[in-house]
């Protein structure tokens, strides 16, 4: 019976050993997901969570196309406790015209919020075409107690976006940071 005893501890530890491996696998396959999805969206265009101002290659071709209008539509969504929306609807622009519009985010909540805006285009073979020059997407935001904020983003369409486009659809996702350390939620 001891001999039973000694044998089940021994596949205990065994089985124990085997599942604390896959446990340390899965940390670090899910760790080394980040770097990977950061490239792959660099690679493909989509969803640039850490563009930087300076990113954005200068107009070469200052020719607007008058010839062509694209409706650009501007949506927003909220995960948080934040008020985010376009203060318009859409815009009409030429390809090669630099364009102004106007997010707006009202901090309704007694305390300091961080947060992100995530850009997304649609339809998805704009996205390289689609080139911010000013945005507030490339940091992130920091809203006192009550604060409202208007936060611009200057773009233009490059003229080689393809001639079947005639609306893109400019989506933010404004997400609220997880949690605040207790030196900025003072501020």
């Amino acid at each position: 019976m001891s001999g039973d005893r000694s044998k089940d501890v021994s596949n205990n530890v065994r089985m124990l050993g085997k599942l604390l491996v896959v446990a340390v696998m899965m940390f670090g396959f899910g760790y080394a997901l980040i770097p990977v999805y950061k490239h792959l969206c660099e690679v493909l265009g989509l969803n640039l969570i850490d563009g930087k101002p300076g990113s954005v290659d200068p107009v070469k071709n200052t020719q607007v196309d008058k010839s062509r209008s694209i409706t650009v539509e501007l949506t927003s969504n909220v995960q948080g406790n934040v008020r985010f929306r376009p203060t318009t609807n859409s815009v009409t622009v030429h390809p090669g015209e630099l364009t102004t519009v106007v997010y707006e985010v009202v901090n309704s909540v007694p305390r300091t919020v961080k947060a992100q805006a995530i850009p997304s285009y649609t339809p998805m073979e704009v996205t390289p075409h689609f080139k911010k020059v000013e945005c507030f997407c490339f940091k992130e935001q920091v809203l006192k107690a009550n604060e409202a904020k208007q936060m611009p983003v200057v773009f233009y369409i490059d003229p080689a976006v393809p001639k079947s486009v005639n609306t893109i659809t400019l989506s933010y996702t404004f997400i609220e940071a997880a949690g605040l350390d207790n030196k900025t939620a003072a501020n």
